[in-house]
């Protein structure tokens, strides 16, 4: 995630530095540091700050659970988190899930995967129309 979106996803949600700040558990200064590129926004940062825009601006909004968008088998479905939580909406968010038939290793790595799916780019689209 970079400075901009960060900045862009924190007005989304309507909330002040020093708000986001205790949202996220963080201080205001790496609030700051974050909107401005003077640090690298950590991983759990980003997770939860696409969380909380989700829950707030979208809902589950009728996003199609992520089983039924990549057609996923039915063995494969019963290993995977997402479907284990009720959670299809949510699969970017919930790591260890098997959307190409592996566990990624890294969010990272997950999330490189996740921006080219159907699912994380519907909820990125209902994002920048809200």
């Amino acid at each position: 995630m970079k400075d901009k979106e960060f900045s862009a996803l924190r007005k989304k949600l309507e909330k002040t530095q020093k708000q986001m700040a205790q949202l996220l558990g963080t201080s205001i200064k790496a609030i700051h540091s974050y909107e401005q590129g003077w640090r690298t926004i950590p991983v759990h940062v980003e997770r939860q700050l696409y969380f909380l825009v989700t829950r707030k601006l979208c809902g589950n909004n009728g996003v199609q659970p992520c089983w039924d968008t990549r057609a996923c088998p039915q063995e494969r479905r019963e290993q995977c988190p997402a479907w284990e939580f009720s959670s299809g909406d949510l699969c970017w968010f919930i790591n260890g899930t098997i959307c190409d038939g592996t566990v990624h290793d890294s969010w990272k790595a997950k999330m490189k995967l996740c921006r080219t799916c159907d699912v994380f780019k519907t909820t990125l689209a209902k994002l920048e129309h809200e």
